[in-house]
């Protein structure tokens, strides 16, 4: 079935997001699927379109919803916009429209990102219960706060409650190799069940196709599967009878 964009709630506004449905009938298990710094544009449209036809129904958010062009005057880009409280709220508008959708089995929710949106992923699964299981992509940032009064993401830990596989690029410097060294000792410490991959010669952004200049194909294709292979041991083996 064709992906297709449509509209949902939050705090009263609206908010676009990119969905991905499944052949076949449900209820289906769904993926939450979190765009970088480029947005919803053709590289997480198609995280959406191979979730969807990995058996998932998969919906991006645009987080940039509330960023308007008079704000980009000068040359600002679109996510110095984002705080961590409306980044909170989109996720969880994401959540409830999923959890009340009769196509979706919401005892069986993913969440996947990748390079910001690797960051979101960790603060979502960390404020939100309903995620089974987590799959950051070279999430940067994640010890950073974002907005005033807020605690980072990795202050958060603690309240995450689900398996989490997670993606570096071995020649990445943000997250680097000393940044997951710090994630795996606090996970360890907390007993977080996790998975860490990191894929030598690679850098920040290596899944991205679009970007030739960052693509590397031997860790995109190796990091995919194990990324399909998760969510089906966590999420469509968790099948709720009914």
């Amino acid at each position: 079935m064709p992906s297709f964009w449509e509209k949902i709630q939050v705090e009263g506004q609206d908010m676009d997001i990119y969905s991905g449905v499944p052949s076949g009938s449900g209820p289906f298990p769904a993926v939450v699927v979190i765009h970088p710094a480029a947005g919803v544009a053709d590289f997480a449209q198609s995280i959406v379109q191979r979730l969807a036809d990995a058996g998932y129904v998969a919906v991006a958010p645009d987080l940039f919803h509330r960023v308007t062009g008079e704000m980009l005057a000068g040359g600002r880009q679109r996510n110095e916009f984002l705080s961590d409280p409306e980044i909170v709220a989109d996720v969880n508008a994401t959540v409830d429209f999923l959890l009340n959708h009769p196509a979706i089995d919401g005892q069986r929710l993913g969440i996947t990102g990748f390079c910001m949106g690797g960051r979101i992923v960790w603060l979502a699964a960390a404020t939100n219960p309903h995620f089974k299981a987590m799959v950051p992509y070279y999430g940067g940032n994640i010890q950073a706060p974002r907005g005033a009064g807020t605690r980072s993401p990795f202050e958060l830990t603690a309240g995450i409650n689900c398996p989490m596989l997670f993606h570096f690029g071995g020649m990445d410097e943000n997250p680097s190799p000393e940044d997951m060294r710090t994630f795996d000792a606090e996970l360890t410490r907390l007993g977080k069940e996790h998975t860490f991959y990191s894929y030598p010669g690679a850098g920040h952004a290596f899944m991205d196709f679009t970007n030739p200049d960052r693509y590397h194909r031997e860790a995109a294709e190796a990091a995919w599967p194990r990324t399909l292979e998760f969510f089906a041991r966590h999420l469509k083996a968790a099948k709720v009878s009914r």
